[in-house]
């Protein structure tokens, strides 16, 4: 089963073609309204909605079957992040995967603070993807490899998210590596391209982050 995150950054239309059915929609913020607006009811609308207006907030309660609002002020974790522990706390044994939708934008300081969240994720054994309109981003260790499928994604770029990363094995790219090595700071892994219809990224230890964007 999935869960979908939809926050409050960068959404458009293109965020629908990644809604299923079946899925489990929460919405963080205002991404709650981008749910509601859409005919979606969000199974669970929760933050501080500090960026919504009264008007906006009121579609957002009624329009979703369950909703919880917080202080914006007496709270530890981002909107984002709240949604994610609730999620985890589910405890739901059908949950294999968690799409994040809107958690990338121009506040650097969330989009990075959101993509660490995919650590968390990858602590609790649950896959997890952030999405955006021309990026998917995923956080691979040396617990289970990563294979990605050909997409419209043209490439697949790998940065070290730990200190280093040792023992890089790709098979199906263009620019193979056999028990390769990134440290932070070294661009080799950069823009490769996937040569067969899917592409398997195995390492031994540390996190690496593996981002398929469009040019």
């Amino acid at each position: 089963m999935r869960y979908v995150i939809c926050s409050g950054g960068q959404l458009g239309d293109w965020a629908l073609a990644e809604l299923r059915e079946g899925d489990v929609l929460v919405g963080a913020d205002r991404g709650a309204l981008f749910l509601v607006d859409r005919g979606f009811s969000p199974d669970m609308a929760l933050g501080d909605f500090d960026s919504v207006s009264a008007g906006e907030l009121m579609r957002i309660r009624t329009g979703s079957r369950r909703f919880e609002a917080c202080d914006p002020i007496a709270k530890d974790w981002t909107d984002t992040e709240m949604a994610l522990r609730w999620v985890l706390a589910q405890q739901d044994p059908k949950l294999d995967e968690v799409v994040l939708l809107g958690v990338l934008g121009s506040r650097w300081d969330h989009s990075l603070a959101n993509i660490h969240l995919l650590r968390v994720l990858l602590e609790a054994g649950v896959r997890g993807r952030i999405v955006d309109e021309t990026n998917e981003l995923h956080l691979v260790d040396g617990s289970m490899p990563l294979t990605l499928a050909r997409t419209r994604h043209t490439y697949v770029s790998l940065l070290p998210l730990s200190l280093e990363v040792t023992g890089i094995t790709l098979n199906g790219f263009q620019y193979p590596l056999l028990d390769a090595t990134l440290t932070i700071g070294q661009s080799l892994g950069i823009s490769n391209v996937l040569l067969e219809q899917t592409g398997t990224i195995r390492l031994r230890d540390g996190l690496l982050l593996a981002i398929q964007s469009m040019d």
